[in-house]
């Protein structure tokens, strides 16, 4: 799935719900439209991909270590930083000069996970700049979707779906806001794991 894809398919949700015909369609995509995005921005991530590299800017933690957005895989990776803070990231980094993590894309023993944090070995990325002074260059996202994330989609796609049969119903899922994450403790706690800084995210 690419980017800003939806997280589970109209099929896989007309089954969940034993829907046959098409007259729903439209407001089911809607509705897988606006849980997708609530994930995201619950999770503070997005889980799709892009198959082909693009630059992103960004502010080094420390001069050590780098978070970043996930990417998953190191086919056309470009790390390049920029110390004159003039917006020229004219220092391009080499392999031996970095290290990806997680490491081996593990995380809390799960595999699959994309690198998020760049560890710098024998240079130091620029601090203190005006100017954002780490270029990323990558395939951003998560090479697959996880199954929790999958299967939370689907219940809070249905939940958000059958508001419509609710007392006073829903003029339409985006207006609505979507059924908040947090508020469906099941899909809350599939997506809790994936969570980028829960504790500031409140």
């Amino acid at each position: 799935m690419a980017l800003g894809d939806p997280y589970a398919t109209l099929v896989e949700l007309k089954t969940r719900l034993g829907i046959e015909d098409v007259g729903d369609d439209d407001q089911l995509d809607d509705a897988l439209e606006t849980v997708s995005r609530g994930i995201e921005k619950f999770c503070r991530r997005q889980f799709n991909k892009a198959t082909t590299a693009s630059a992103r800017l960004f502010y080094p933690d420390r001069c050590a270590m780098a978070m970043v957005d996930d990417f998953h895989t190191t086919s056309g990776l470009l790390i390049a930083t920029d110390a004159g803070g003039d917006g020229t990231f004219e220092t391009l980094w080499s392999a031996t000069d970095y290290e990806l993590h997680p490491l081996n894309g593990i995380a809390d023993g799960d595999l699959g996970w994309p690198y998020y944090k760049i560890k710098a070995v024998r240079k130091a990325f620029p601090i203190g700049t005006d100017r954002a002074s780490l270029q990323v260059t990558a395939q951003w996202g998560w090479a697959v979707v996880p199954g929790p994330v999958h299967t939370a989609c689907l219940i809070l796609a249905e939940e958000c779906f059958k508001l419509k049969d609710a007392p006073f119903g829903v003029a339409g899922f985006g207006e609505y806001g979507a059924v908040r994450v947090r508020q469906n403790p099941m899909a809350a706690a599939m997506l809790a794991p994936y969570r980028r800084d829960p504790v500031l995210v409140g």
